[in-house]
């Protein structure tokens, strides 16, 4: 029974410290797993980098700006397509996106190195505008000071989105609502 309850123990905790709720996810995270749907087996990762640590400069604007192969396990049942958003919540203007990737077939279980930065891939998967006005994946690039985090969250969906290319990330969120099996998350650092 208390682990039932520990989640929301370990967040009224967190909340009684007057910890931002950015920071309960950090904490909680890492003690309660790092995914929504099914045993908490939905994960994403990269072999660029560990969560919570440092982006390599070559996925950011102060190098190439690829985007960083990016891949996932344990799909949850029934899962028709994926969708992909990564934003900087640390952004002095408030959060700022960074990718908008959907679409993407239930059999992928991997993005690779260097996305192209067009409006449809060869998956047919699609790809909206992120903050920069562009299409495709843009790097972090925050401004001197304390390093950001970029959250690269996997949403696992019971079917598939009905948005043309170009999408931004409040048409996507809109589209999810009600269809969303699953969350992954994955959080990297970068600062200058």
């Amino acid at each position: 029974m208390f682990a039932l309850f520990a989640p929301a123990i370990l967040l009224s905790m967190v909340r009684e410290w007057s910890a931002p709720a950015v920071c309960a996810r950090e904490i909680l995270i890492p003690l309660i797993g790092q995914a929504t749907g099914g045993a908490m087996s939905f994960q994403i990762s990269t072999a660029a980098f560990s969560s919570g640590e440092m982006i390599p400069k070559k996925f950011t604007c102060d190098g190439p700006d690829v985007s960083p192969q990016l891949s996932w396990k344990g799909t949850p049942t029934g899962t028709q397509g994926f969708a992909l958003i990564m934003d900087d919540p640390d952004a002095p203007v408030g959060t700022w996106v960074h990718w908008v990737l959907y679409n993407l077939p239930a059999n992928t279980k991997e993005l690779p190195e260097g996305v192209e930065k067009q409006e449809q891939l060869d998956s047919g998967a699609l790809q909206g505008h992120n903050d920069f006005r562009k299409i495709g994946y843009g790097g972090p690039c925050p401004p001197a000071g304390k390093p950001h985090r970029y959250y690269f969250k996997l949403y696992a969906l019971d079917t598939k989105i009905n948005l043309s290319a170009g999408a931004t990330k409040p048409d996507l969120e809109r589209a999810m609502k009600g269809h969303i099996l699953g969350e992954a998350e994955l959080m990297g650092r970068y600062g200058r």
